[in-house]
């Protein structure tokens, strides 16, 4: 009883504040996007929750599930737990589902949509829900209404209509326009008003609307037609429909002015005179007439005919064409005939008063008959048309003529008349017979038909004229010729695939198949360019690189269709403009300079080559230096790297500079490369002593101390590197009780006490220590003091320092220091230079000069081989770029005032 109650009551349940509602209604608009809510079951329902708020806090929890996923579900996405119903990723399309207006469903299981309640508009989706646990079960209808949105234009069903109008249409004639337009959208969504852009002032529209809603346009007649005037009126009818804002759709409106009778036919003149010679031929062309009705079709159509006024001798005399109104003799004339006719003619239309013309005929009498001339073709006659090929040979026959007088007593002569290249000339043996011939060969591209006639006289003056038309035919006799010999194109660089070259044209004389021309490549054309056979289009199928190719040069043909075809040949050059598509590009992406330190400012230390392989202004570099812009420039178009100042290389032994190379295109292009410039030592330090640090020092020396005992050391450094900072310690002057008892190590520096100090070797020893460098070309030094002091005791230092002040008298020794190291091969001897200078002075006594520079040269070059041979006997020093003083360890040493 209680399913059948719920049964009952839930049609009239329209809302989901009822708490036990089993029917829910929800709406929603088409085309929303996924996610949208509809509605909450759990809350709409009012089904109990433990905490008020969430169905899942129930225990058991609530659970909502679509009793089948059919059409509908796949348009809604239910939360089991929580029972919200949103929107499905699958767009909802009203007019898809709903197909027609009122009374359509689609079924898919037990989820359908419907179009059928609660109005004709509705279209609903409905859905089964089941509740569960069973303590809550219940079956939920849930009824979703799609709303229409304004998501489509009127749309014509054909996008051209025609109407037709008769011309006599009284005013207000209403036509219906049997393609209204279709909106899917409904009610006001629709299709609402119609209008024409243009209705000529004669024309307007009017809509009617049927028992369905649907509405039809009718267009109205609002002014006199006249097809005479104007036999047809193109305008756009639009149609528009009512949402915000609206849509428009047009279509093309056609309205054709059919004719009615409504004009008679009507002569241009009213008379027409014609004279008419007694002795013509039956069926000589007299005379026509012609009356003209401004109706179409069976409207227009004109008869002619005799009046009943005219007699009938002159009926029987004169045939009328009733058709084309031509008068034409149909009997002879002879002596009995009356020299004037009045011919009155009739044109007649359908239900008209006839059109009236008089034709007065006058025939004038003849005592003689004309000459007559009979024609035999030889060439292909139809119908008074000759055919003859061009290209005929000279003296081609045409025709025979034979020329004769009627009544066999006059003479006759002939001749012809007409330009052309023709002549026609007596027949031997034969009288009254002539010959028509070509005099030279025809050209059809020349002329293509000629008339001419052949006229013949009798002595009494009277002639006759015989008309012959020759046609001349074709041949393929003409090659197709190119507009230009020489096409020259051009094209930027990385065009387009299948970009537009030119058109070419070639045109031939020839008529028909024989003038049609196609267009081929040549042989030596690329495979990746194509022309159009038959439109002469040349195109390039891939992109251009200049810097690969700059100019293409073949050939192209021009092929006629005659047989055999003939065809004619022009050459295409294509010019590959440049694109700045290219960055300049050096030649290393490092380069190194080894440049000797002082070198001069603004002296050249290299040159930086860089290319570019675009053209003209895409192709100009300049180079600029990014660092070191105060020390270094850079000339920007021979590419020389100089600097502002001498340069140090005690101060700074490298330089690193960025260079860069931007060229002269619109956008301009860049690359860097990387510069190292290395400085090369010159000897230009000499050693700098830094002990001892005072040539007023001094050092006690004990008489006791062992021979071979150090005693002290000069220490010196040279700020340069390389053999021009290895530094030989020599001892250049000696003053003392015995000087000899003191020896330096030349490599070290080291002063030892060579023998034992006796008792009369006490006193002041005075050593003149020179510290000599190994540069080159020639080494510098430097000179220190060294003074000490034998004694036990220092007991009188003024003494001691009166005897330092004074200016000591040494003999200075220009001995050459002596590293004591053993030589680990044989040193070379200096090469002689003479024998070299002697032969290279005999050889060319014109470049003495010169021939000894090469040869000082080549010493210089041996002797600082020997000079480096020499150093290898020696103990090399580590050559540091720069040298700390404050890091050089000392060995103790007892010193007293020093």
């Amino acid at each position: 009883h209680l399913l059948l109650f719920l049964l009952f009551v839930g049609p009239f349940n329209c809302f989901a504040s009822y708490s036990r509602a089993t029917e829910l209604f929800y709406s929603l608009n088409e085309g929303l996007p996924a996610g949208v809510l509809i509605g909450s079951l759990a809350r709409d329902l009012r089904l109990p929750t433990a905490d008020g708020q969430h169905p899942a806090s129930l225990q058991p929890p609530l659970s909502f599930t679509l009793a089948s996923h059919g059409l509908g579900g796949q348009y809604v996405q239910l939360d089991n737990r929580s029972g919200e119903l949103h929107t499905s990723a699958v767009e909802i399309d009203r007019e898809a589902l709903c197909v027609e207006s009122s009374g359509a469903t689609i079924f898919g299981g037990s989820a359908a949509v419907s179009s059928s309640s609660p109005s004709p508009e509705s279209c609903l989706l409905l859905l089964d829900v089941l509740v569960l646990p069973q303590e809550y079960f219940r079956l939920v209808k849930v009824k979703i209404a799609i709303r229409d949105v304004n998501d489509n234009a009127p749309r014509f069903p054909v996008p051209h209509i025609r109407l037709s109008v008769p011309e006599n249409a009284p005013v207000n004639t209403r036509l219906a326009i049997e393609h209204p337009a279709l909106d899917p959208d409904m009610g006001t969504n629709g299709v609402q008003t119609y209008r024409l852009r243009d209705n000529y002032g004669v024309f307007t529209l009017d809509v009617e609307e049927n028992e369905n809603g649907e509405r039809t346009p009718y267009l109205i007649v609002m002014g006199a037609l006249d097809r005479e005037t104007q036999d047809e009126y193109v305008t756009v009818i639009v149609a528009e429909d009512g949402g915000t804002p609206p849509l428009v759709g047009s279509a093309t409106l056609t309205v054709g002015i059919s004719d009615i009778n409504d004009n008679c036919p009507q002569f241009n003149n009213s008379q027409l005179n014609v004279t008419l010679y007694g002795n013509s031929s039956l069926g000589t062309h007299v005379a026509t007439v012609h009356a003209v009705d401004m109706d179409l079709g069976s409207n227009a159509q004109v008869t002619y005919s005799y009046s009943q006024k005219v007699p009938q001798p002159s009926r029987d005399l004169f045939h009328l064409n009733e058709s084309t109104g031509a008068i034409t003799l149909s009997s002879k004339v002879d002596g009995d005939t009356p020299r004037l006719h009045r011919l009155i003619i009739l044109g007649n239309g359908p239900g008209c008063i006839p059109a009236v013309i008089t034709v007065l005929v006058t025939i004038i009498k003849v005592m003689m008959r004309p000459p007559e001339v009979v024609p035999r073709f030889i060439a292909n006659e139809v119908e008074g048309v000759v055919y003859l090929k061009e290209l005929e040979p000279i003296n081609t026959p045409i025709a025979f003529f034979t020329i004769k007088d009627p009544d066999e007593k006059y003479k006759v002569s002939c001749n012809l008349d007409g330009d052309g290249p023709f002549r026609l000339s007596p027949y031997k043996p034969y009288n009254n017979e002539y010959l028509l011939e070509t005099t030279k060969p025809l050209d059809f591209e020349t002329q293509q038909l000629y008339e001419i006639s052949v006229v013949a006289w009798n002595s009494e003056g009277f002639h006759v004229k015989k008309v012959i038309k020759v046609q001349v035919l074709d041949d393929n006799d003409n090659s197709p010729v190119f507009s230009e010999q020489l096409i020259e194109l051009s094209i930027e660089e990385n065009n387009v695939p299948n970009a537009f070259l030119t058109k070419l044209h070639a045109t031939d004389a020839d008529s028909g198949e024989r003038g049609q021309v196609s267009y081929f490549l040549g042989p030596d054309a690329p495979s990746y360019f194509a022309l159009d056979k038959t439109t002469g289009v040349l195109t390039v199928s891939t992109q251009l690189d200049r810097e690969e190719k700059e100019k293409y040069r073949y050939t192209v043909k021009a092929v006629d269709s005659g047989f055999p075809p003939r065809e004619s040949i022009a050459t295409v050059t294509i010019t590959v403009l440049d694109k700045n598509d290219n960055s300049p590009r050096f030649i290393n992406k490092d380069f190194s300079f080894f440049v000797p330190e002082n070198f001069p400012g603004f002296g050249e230390i290299g040159v930086i080559s860089v290319t570019d392989a675009d053209a003209g202004q895409n192709g100009w570099v300049a180079l600029s230096v990014l660092n070191g812009s105060d020390i270094f420039v850079i000339d920007t178009g021979k590419g020389v790297l100089r600097a502002k100042v001498s340069l140090d290389r005690e101060q700074q032994s490298s330089y690193v500079l960025w260079i860069e190379a931007v060229d002269g295109g619109d956008p301009a292009l860049s690359s860097t490369a990387k510069i190292t410039i290395l400085l090369l030592d010159i000897n230009d330090n000499p050693p700098l002593v830094l002990f001892p640090q005072s040539n007023m020092s001094y050092l006690l020396v004990l008489p006791s101390t062992l021979p071979g005992s150090p005693i002290t050391e000069v220490y010196a450094v040279d700020k340069d590197t390389g053999m021009n900072a290895v530094i030989a310690y020599s001892i250049i002057g000696r003053r003392g009780p015995r000087p000899e008892s003191f020896r330096i190590d030349p490599k070290t520096g080291n002063i030892t006490l060579e023998e034992s100090l006796m008792q009369n070797d006490y006193g002041l020893y005075r050593l003149l220590v020179k510290v000599s460098d190994h540069g080159y070309p020639e080494p510098l030094h430097s000179t220190v003091m060294v003074n000490l002091f034998v004694n036990d005791t220092v007991s009188n230092e003024s003494y001691i320092e009166s005897l330092l002040r004074k200016e000591p008298d040494i003999n200075v020794e220009e001995k050459q220091p002596q590293i004591s190291i053993e030589p680990t091969h044989k040193k070379i001897e200096s090469a002689s230079c003479m024998p070299t200078l002697v032969a290279l002075s005999i050889i060319s006594l014109g470049s003495i000069a010169l021939v000894t520079g090469m040869g000082i040269y080549i010493c210089l070059r041996k002797g600082k081989k020997h000079h480096r041979e020499d150093e290898n006997l020696e103990v090399q020093i580590p050559l540091n770029g720069r040298i700390n003083l404050h890091m050089l360890e000392k060995k103790p040493m007892e010193i007293s005032n020093i």
